[in-house]
């Protein structure tokens, strides 16, 4: 399989357009408004808990600045909210390289926009198996699928797009487009790009541990035998 050499980019990235979906809301009521001074015309999309949280802080702004992701990719949530951004649409925005001629042709044919920042953090897994007598199936419902893709898909394209998984990152993101007028620089995207796949590798890695500690009978326990199997 060839693998395209990516040669030409751009240092400073306008951020237009942004994906929040997150467990940790906090710092958004700081960090979403100073998005917005910093570029009014910034749109953001969003999921669930974290599109009702936005809707608050952002008020009447909403109307013109949010947008569910449901709305954007015309597909609705589905399973009980498990698929919500695992759709084609998010991901050609992720990793959509600017100085590539294809890339730029989907997102044409698509009419889907490319994503400039993900600001993503996972469903509370460790905090889930740190509960007494927590089961199989509890920690299983736990394991966030969509939020790792995101970061991943995110940071991988790090030439292009800000990978956010930290709140305690927000002032860290917001002083550097302040003084680069709106725009994040490849040096924070590098660095978040880093700390995003170090933060998806070791949740993967807290699973990997808890299963391999569980007994099959304690997984065989939370379940009901189905008829006729």
């Amino acid at each position: 399989m060839g693998i395209n050499i990516v040669e030409k980019i751009d240092d400073k990235v306008k951020v237009g357009h942004v994906l929040v979906s997150v467990s940790d809301k906090k710092g958004l009521d700081m960090f979403i408004p100073r998005m917005i001074e910093l570029n009014p015309d910034i749109q953001f999309f969003s999921t669930g808990g974290t599109f009702a949280r936005l809707l608050d802080i952002l008020g009447v702004r909403a109307d013109t600045c949010l947008t569910r992701v449901s709305e954007y990719t015309g597909q609705p949530e589905t399973q009980g909210g498990l698929v919500k951004t695992l759709d084609f649409r998010i991901y050609l925005g992720l990793l959509t390289e600017t100085y590539n001629n294809a890339h730029q042709q989907d997102l044409k044919r698509t009419g889907s926009v490319a994503i400039d920042m993900v600001v993503v953090n996972l469903y509370p897994f460790k905090e889930t198996i740190a509960k007494p007598e927590v089961t199989v199936e509890q920690a299983r419902g736990n394991i966030d699928i969509g939020g790792p893709c995101m970061i991943r898909a995110s940071a991988k394209n790090f030439i292009r797009v800000a990978s956010v998984v930290d709140p305690s990152d927000y002032i860290r993101v917001l002083t550097d487009m302040e003084a680069n007028h709106g725009m994040t620089s490849l040096d924070l995207r590098f660095h978040l790009a880093r700390k995003a796949f170090e933060h998806t590798a070791a949740y993967d890695r807290t699973i990997a541990d808890f299963l391999m500690a569980e007994k099959y009978g304690a997984v065989r326990e939370c379940y009901r035998k189905a008829e006729g199997v």
